[in-house]
C-alpha cells in the first residue's frame, strides 16, 4: 500500500460514517463513544475525468483508478497523551498516517450525543490538537534523552539533530502545532524518523447540516484554518451516505434537483490527494487504462517500481507521451511525427499526466 490519511476527531463526531462515505464500506457506525476500536482501513478510488477522455479514443476493456489508502481511527479524548480512553493505542495509529483528516461535528442535534456535552467546533479541534502537541513534547523529549546518552559518541549529525529537536520543543512549549514552526526541507528531513503528530498536513472536514448554527460554525472553523493554511471542506455527512447507495440515474437527478454540483466526496480525495503530494500517470493500452498515484518528485525508475518490481530491476528506459499531446492528435503515430514522443532515462522526473511505456529486460 501507498501513503494513507488518517481520519480523526473526537467520538462520535461522523469518523466513521466519513469512512464509510470514503470507501463505500461497512464499518461499524453507532451513536456512542468508541465504536471504532480497532482502526478501520479502506481504499477510496479518485475520480479523475482523463481516464473517461483517453477511455473515449482507445476503448479499453478495463480502466482502472488510482486510489487513496484511509485509516479510520477510534475517537481521542482529553488525556489521551497520557493513555486516557485507550490514548496510547489511538495516537500510535494516527502516527501512521502520512496527514491527517480532522473531522469536527459543526451541527446541533439533541438525538446525536457529543461527548462533552457541548457543540463548540473550536474547542474541540483544541481539545485534539492540545493532545497531539503533548504527545510531540513526550516524542522530541525521549529522543533528546537518547542521543544525551550517546553524548561521547556526539557527531556533525547528532548535534543538528539535537537542535532541531530544542528547537520544536521551545515551540510545542507554547501550546503550538508544528505544522506552523518554520522548519525547512532538511530539518524535517532529520526528524521525520520520529513521525510527529502535529507536524502532519492536515485537512479539516465540518460535518454540517441545514441549521443556522452550521454555518456560524464553519465560518469560525476556515479562520482557523486560514492560519495554519489549511483546507477546510464542508460535507453533509449522511446526505452523502445516501447518494453513494442510489444508482447513477438517481443520483444526477438528485443532485440536479439540489443544485449539487461536485460532491463532498470529491472534494474531499481530490484535497486528500494534494494533501500527501500525490500526482497521477497513466499507463494506457486495449486491455487497461490505467490511473497510478506516486508522490510528485517520483523518478520514472520509481515510477517502474510502482507498477512492478520487475520493471524497475529491468529498467532500459521510459516512453512518454502528455496527455494534453494525446487528447489533441489521438495517434501515438502522429506524436512521433511532430517530435512530442519522448525516450527518457531513469531519472527523468514523472509529470502530472505522462503517460507512460516501459521497456524493460529481465
Amino acid at each position: 500500500m501507498g501513503l494513507k490519511c488518517g481520519i480523526i476527531g473526537l467520538p462520535n463526531v461522523g469518523k466513521s460514517t466519513l469512512f464509510n462515505i470514503l470507501t463505500k464500506g461497512n464499518s461499524a457506525v453507532a451513536n456512542f463513544p468508541f465504536c471504532t476500536i480497532k482502526p478501520n482501513i479502506g481504499i477510496a478510488p479518485v475520480f479523475d475525468q482523463r481516464l473517461s477522455k483517453l477511455a473515449q479514443i482507445i476503448s479499453p476493456k478495463k480502466i482502472t483508478h488510482a486510489f487513496i489508502e484511509f485509516i479510520d481511527i477510534a475517537g481521542l479524548v482529553k488525556g489521551a497523551s497520557k493513555g486516557e480512553g485507550l490514548g496510547n493505542q489511538f495516537l500510535s495509529n494516527i502516527r501512521e498516517a502520512d496527514a491527517i483528516v480532522h473531522v469536527i461535528r459543526c451541527f446541533k442535534d439533541d438525538n446525536i450525543t457529543h461527548i462533552y456535552n457541548d457543540i463548540r467546533p473550536l474547542q474541540d479541534v483544541d481539545i485534539i490538537n492540545t493532545e497531539l502537541i503533548l504527545s510531540d513534547f513526550d516524542t522530541c523529549e525521549k529522543a533528546i534523552l537518547q542521543l544525551q546518552k550517546k553524548t561521547k559518541n556526539t557527531n556533525h549529525e547528532t548535534e543538528k539533530k539535537m537542535n532541531v529537536l530544542k528547537k520544536c520543543i521551545s515551540h510545542l512549549k507554547k501550546c503550538l502545532m508544528l505544522k506552523i514552526l518554520d522548519l525547512n526541507t532538511d530539518e524535517k528531513e532529520i526528524i521525520s524518523d520520529l513521525r510527529l503528530l502535529s507536524l502532519k498536513p492536515t485537512m479539516y472536514i465540518a460535518n454540517i447540516n441545514e441549521d443556522k448554527a452550521s454555518y456560524c460554525f464553519l465560518q469560525d472553523l476556515n479562520k482557523l484554518a486560514k492560519k495554519e493554511d489549511a483546507v477546510v471542506i464542508p460535507i453533509y455527512a449522511n446526505l452523502e451516505l445516501e447518494l453513494i447507495n442510489m444508482n447513477t440515474e438517481e443520483k444526477k437527478s438528485f443532485m440536479h434537483e439540489f443544485n449539487i454540483t461536485n460532491s463532498g466526496l470529491n472534494n474531499i480525495i481530490q484535497n486528500s490527494y494534494k494533501l500527501l503530494n500525490l500526482i497521477t500517470f497513466f499507463t494506457a493500452g486495449e486491455k487497461e487504462i490505467r490511473a497510478w498515484e506516486i508522490l510528485n518528485g517520483s523518478t520514472s525508475l520509481q515510477a517502474a517500481h510502482k507498477i512492478h518490481s520487475d520493471f524497475s530491476k529491468g529498467f532500459i528506459r521510459a516512453q512518454i507521451i502528455k496527455y494534453l499531446d494525446f487528447i489533441k492528435y489521438k495517434s501515438e503515430v502522429k506524436i512521433r511525427e511532430i517530435g512530442r514522443f519522448k525516450t527518457e532515462g531513469k531519472n527523468y522526473q514523472i509529470q502530472d499526466g505522462d503517460i507512460v511505456h516501459f521497456l524493460f529486460n529481465i
